[in-house]
């Protein structure tokens, strides 16, 4: 009978713990690096950053996506509501 077969070895549960670990912690930054980005891109649209961790919240975040592509951006109002004065 031959043992040095990997699949009877103690080190498997381990390189299986590793490689979970790994990819739970690089879900982690990029779960981290996107909600950054959506709070920046709310902040600078003249929402409150605190909407881009609402993106965190499944199904939410497609909402969230919706109101920035299609909702009047408070940034544009008040762009507009300047330009309006400055004609009169």
């Amino acid at each position: 009978m031959y043992h040095g077969d990997i699949a009877n070895c103690g080190a498997v549960p381990i390189i299986i713990l590793i490689f979970v670990g790994l990819v739970l912690f690089t879900s982690l930054i990029v779960t981290i690096a996107i909600t950054w980005i959506y709070c920046r891109i709310f902040s600078k649209a003249g929402y409150s950053w605190v909407l881009g961790l609402l993106t965190l919240i499944p199904i939410v975040n497609v909402i969230m996506l919706c109101v920035l592509g299609f909702g009047d951006w408070p940034v544009l109002k008040e762009l507009r509501q300047l330009k309006q004065s400055t004609k009169t």
